[in-house]
């Protein structure tokens, strides 16, 4: 796996994500523990449902500590401000209906579509990496091709 790149929040999500899916896993063990003294397991749904918890919970905490083994803080002072990189708060204008809106270019941890964070690793971070204000974007989109014209550029 390739470095990821991420914020220090990000970095802090992921790890409170962990620690958090870590704190439930004595209790689901205990849980399967409980159901196996209850008899034949054959027929025991409540141990057939812990178990398989534990399952996906275990595979989440295994993804985020391989994401976490390799995320990357990114240093936002080697970052050139003049273009669309890690961190930026693009402003886009939609070519078609001038709708404008914020995207916030985020890490892993720290994307929410709802609140416009998404991944610069996303088809739209994608478009947008390395251009500049006034420049056009397209994006491959299953509604068809969007392009957008950045209108401003920002690092909080």
């Amino acid at each position: 796996m390739a470095s990821i790149p991420v914020t220090s929040e990000g970095k802090r999500n992921l790890s409170a994500e962990v620690q958090a899916l870590e704190a439930r896993v004595p209790e689901l063990r205990a849980a399967i523990a409980e159901a196996r003294e209850k008899g034949d397991l054959r027929e025991n749904a409540e141990y057939h449902a812990a178990r398989e918890e534990l399952g996906h919970l275990q595979a989440r905490i295994g993804e985020l500590k391989s994401k976490l083994a390799h995320a990357v803080v990114i240093d936002d002072s080697m970052i050139d401000k003049d273009s669309v990189a890690f961190g930026a708060i693009v402003t886009l204008e939609d070519s078609g209906d001038g709708e404008v809106e914020d995207w916030f270019l985020v890490g892993e941890g720290e994307d929410d579509p709802l609140e416009n964070r998404i991944l610069t690793t996303s088809p739209m971070g994608q478009a947008m990496i390395g251009h500049r204000v006034g420049e056009e974007v397209s994006v491959n989109a299953p509604a068809g091709v969007l392009t957008y014209i950045i209108k401003a550029i920002r690092y909080d």
